[in-house]
């Protein structure tokens, strides 16, 4: 199993925000969580990768335990997070940002190539390799940040809310990205608000509703079921 979370608990404060969460990630799977705003998606991912510490419970990445293992060996274990709102470094060129997602390999050549697959996959970050990330419109910004997440060479993406914020057509391109991401075998733990298109394109969801889940199942099944149409889907 790539990623095993059990019995969840994450406290800000006297706030209990999760509330014994349970899921787990499969190698080769993308798994979405859904729900509502301000149910704990992004609290789960960021307790994941190590930004915030989790309470109780555990969290197991190949086997390992990684509850208290910080974020930099994450990404060096094969974990890379594509954070909420892009966060590219602004003043730091598209290359440059590119780069520091390659900091934790060894070997410089095999980095390069990965830089010329983004590049070849990613034109539009080859034309603006030499521009300040900052000066990038929100769909290039949502590509560098997954552009940067590949450069580490990762085996689980976790990916959070990558549509927010974009044009319809956009969200399409960075769906295709995530698609493109996985056939490259990379595993992807996928929060979105979007959720007609994370159950889309998902193995398996689990819906989360004020910091616990309350559903899980097939995505394609999901996508099917009438409760999620009327509290996700609009229908």
């Amino acid at each position: 199993m790539m990623l095993e979370v059990k019995d969840l608990e994450v406290n800000y404060g006297m706030i209990n925000a999760i509330r014994g969460v349970s899921f787990h990630v499969e190698q080769g799977e993308i798994v979405a969580l859904i729900g509502a705003n301000g149910a704990g998606k992004t609290t789960i991912l960021h307790t994941v990768s190590g930004l915030i510490p989790a309470a109780a419970g555990s969290i197991s990445f190949e086997g390992t335990d990684v509850r208290k293992t910080p974020g930099n060996k994450l990404v060096s274990l094969g974990m890379a997070h594509v954070p909420e709102g892009r966060r590219v470094f602004a003043q730091m060129s598209v290359l440059q940002n590119l780069k520091l997602g390659a900091y934790t390999r060894k070997d410089k050549a095999e980095a390069d190539e990965t830089l010329e697959m983004i590049y070849t996959h990613f034109p539009r970050l080859k034309e603006r390799r030499s521009q300040l990330a900052g000066t990038l419109s929100g769909g290039e910004q949502q590509m560098l940040a997954m552009g940067r997440a590949l450069m580490s060479k990762p085996k689980l993406i976790l990916m959070d809310e990558p549509s927010m914020g974009l044009s319809p057509l956009l969200v399409k391109e960075v769906f295709h990205i995530i698609e493109f991401c996985h056939e490259q075998g990379i595993t992807i733990l996928l929060v979105e608000q979007n959720a007609r298109m994370a159950l889309g394109i998902a193995d398996r969801a689990y819906v989360l509703e004020v910091g616990s889940i309350n559903m899980e199942g097939n995505a394609k099944e999901l996508l099917e079921s009438e409760e999620i149409k009327k509290a996700y889907l609009g229908g």
